[in-house]
C-alpha cells in the first residue's frame, strides 16, 4: 500500500481486496485528490462517489519530465476529499495518451464536470494546464500529450 494512506483510507483498500481472489490482491495502491484547489477536489471526489466522473487527466508533463509514475490498468486509487478522508476506490480500465486538441465529446462526458460538454471541458483544462504550467516556468501548448485515465468505482467507505 501507499505510504501516504491514512488509516481510513487503508481500511477501505483492506476491505476491497479481502474481497478478492489471493491472486487478484497484488496491486499497486496509491491514495490522492483530484484538482489543485479544496472546492474542486472536494467536489470531484463527490462526482466519484456518486459514478458520473469516471475519467481524468493529467499534464503527461508531469510523468515525462518529473519522473511521476503513470498508472496501470488494474492500479487501484482511493479517491480522497482535500482533508485526505476517502471518498471512493477505483480501479484503473485504461491508461493512454492523448494530445489536448485531440480529446473528444465522449471523452469531456466521462470526466463528468461542469456540464458535460467539449466545450466547457477544453476551457476549464486550458486554464488549469496554462496555470500549472506558468509554475513550472513554462507556457501550455494545445498540441500538449495528456495522461488519460478511465476508471470505475469499486468501493465506497462505509
Amino acid at each position: 500500500m501507499a505510504e501516504s494512506m491514512n488509516p481510513a483510507c487503508s481500511a477501505l483498500v483492506e476491505r476491497y481486496l479481502l474481497s478478492l481472489p489471493v491472486e487478484a490482491r497484488v496491486r499497486h495502491v496509491s491514495a490522492d485528490y483530484f484538482c489543485a484547489d479544496e472546492h474542486n477536489a472536494n467536489l470531484c471526489a463527490e462526482l466519484v462517489a456518486a459514478g458520473s466522473k469516471r475519467a481524468t487527466c493529467s499534464l503527461a508533463y508531469w510523468y515525462l519530465e518529473k519522473g511521476e509514475r503513470i498508472s496501470k490498468q488494474g492500479d487501484l486509487l482511493v479517491v480522497t476529499d482535500w482533508s485526505g478522508q476517502p471518498k471512493a476506490l477505483v480501479e484503473m480500465l485504461s491508461v493512454t495518451l492523448c494530445p489536448f486538441d485531440e480529446i473528444d465529446a465522449a471523452f469531456a462526458a466521462e470526466e463528468g464536470e461542469g456540464d458535460g460538454s467539449l466545450a466547457w471541458w477544453r476551457e476549464a483544462h486550458r486554464t488549469f494546464f496554462e496555470r500549472e504550467m506558468k509554475a513550472e516556468g513554462g507556457e501550455f501548448d494545445e498540441h500538449a500529450m495528456l495522461v488519460l485515465e478511465r476508471f470505475r468505482v469499486v468501493a465506497l467507505p462505509q
